[in-house]
């Protein structure tokens, strides 16, 4: 059977809400744009940590995936890339061994399962600025006016004011900061992203166990094992 993109990202998403939906702080969100755009992740969650995901069904090429695994490595606390068949032995070569690999694949009765083959790691060289620009304009202004650092910025354009804000606070203030903004968004992508592929409501899922981020929050597993 032909695996589809969208075959893969309706299950990935039937997943991560069975994981992630009872938080009613944790966002699941569609195309990310990271680095002012120049890449979109498949999917993210923003909850303890800003994780990513990426699909490479067996329909899909890996022209853009240097690009990506380049990009992503600024921004994301963990990234896991779910692929098909055709592509798993070179993606295991290739991406970073923080990255999770998770094999997409049907079985005899046509049904898409997902497995994890390579648990996800963590993170340990984000870009202060990429973490940043995720921010809007007014958002960055916000941060920088609560922290007195505004001064002649007011009427910067928004480089300045990622600028201001990367040389001004570490690493993990800004991961923090970043992920509280996005999830006071209103009226974001994130409102309509749950019905977009057809999940009008939050499927019961069975827990897969959970797992501690970095700054002691509780995050969940989301992928079968291997028994």
């Amino acid at each position: 059977m032909r695996m589809r993109d969208l075959d893969i990202r309706r299950l990935l998403r039937r997943h991560l809400i069975g994981a992630f939906g009872s938080d009613p702080t944790a966002l699941i969100v569609d195309e990310l744009g990271v680095c002012c755009g120049k890449v979109r992740v498949d999917m993210a969650v923003v909850n303890g940590e800003l994780k990513g995901f990426e699909i490479k069904s067996d329909q899909d090429t890996l022209i853009r995936l240097p690009l990506q695994i380049a990009t992503y490595g600024k921004v994301f606390d963990t990234l896991t890339i779910i692929v098909g068949p055709r592509h798993l032995q070179k993606i295991q070569a290739v991406v970073p061994p923080w990255w999770g690999i998770v094999l997409a694949e049907y079985h005899g009765d046509a049904q898409l399962d997902l497995r994890c083959v390579r648990t996800e790691g963590v993170n340990q060289a984000q870009d202060p600025l990429a973490l940043t620009q995720l921010l809007w304009r007014d958002e960055a202004l916000a941060l920088l006016q609560a922290n007195n650092l505004d001064a002649g910025l007011g009427s910067q354009p928004r480089r300045y004011l990622w600028e201001a804000l990367a040389t001004r606070f570490g690493i993990s203030d800004l991961r923090a900061m970043v992920r509280r903004q996005l999830k006071m968004r209103r009226g974001w992508r994130v409102a309509a992203s749950r019905t977009r592929y057809g999940e009008k409501s939050l499927p019961s899922a069975k827990s897969l166990g959970s797992q501690s981020s970095r700054d002691g929050s509780r995050t969940h597993k989301y992928i079968d094992h291997p028994s």
